[in-house]
């Protein structure tokens, strides 16, 4: 009986039948990120987030920015304000990915947002890679292993 070999190419035409793909970026990303991990970044809501992201002044004039569960009612200063928006990748990465349903963003063009968006679509793509390996060896394909 032959052998059922795995390799990258069978791995990556897997994954283009999912519509996704190891090597190209994809113009769909958030729309399928929010289907993959369940969720959906708005800039506007009408029912409560569960999580939220946006700027306020400070008494003083200064500009911050909160990252917090839920609507923003519940604000702790030492873990939910950041100087710089450019900190707010982590969170938002984060709560894409920590089964929040709404999150809300006041700005979804800031540069935070599509690094947030990289980062979970590399995620996901490693994600999808691993399930279709584990589906490829459960089929009988074995990795070849390569002489030293």
């Amino acid at each position: 009986m032959a052998t059922k070999i795995l390799t990258e190419k069978l791995i990556e035409e897997k994954l283009k039948e999912k519509g996704i793909s190891l090597y190209d970026g994809d113009e769909n990303a958030l729309e399928k990120l929010q289907k993959y991990y369940e969720f959906e970044l708005v800039d506007s809501y009408n029912k409560s987030p569960d999580y939220s992201i946006y700027a306020e002044s400070t008494a003083d004039g200064y500009e911050v920015w909160v990252a917090t569960s839920g609507d923003g009612r519940d604000v702790c200063i030492s873990e939910d304000v950041y100087y710089y928006d450019s900190d707010l990748s982590d969170p938002l990465l984060d709560a894409m990915m920590d089964y929040n349903e709404i999150i809300y963003v006041d700005d979804l063009e800031a540069y935070f947002v599509q690094d947030a968006i990289d980062r979970a679509w590399e995620a996901m793509v490693d994600d999808m890679y691993g399930e279709v390996e584990d589906e490829l060896i459960e089929q009988g394909y074995e990795r070849v292993k390569e002489e030293e």
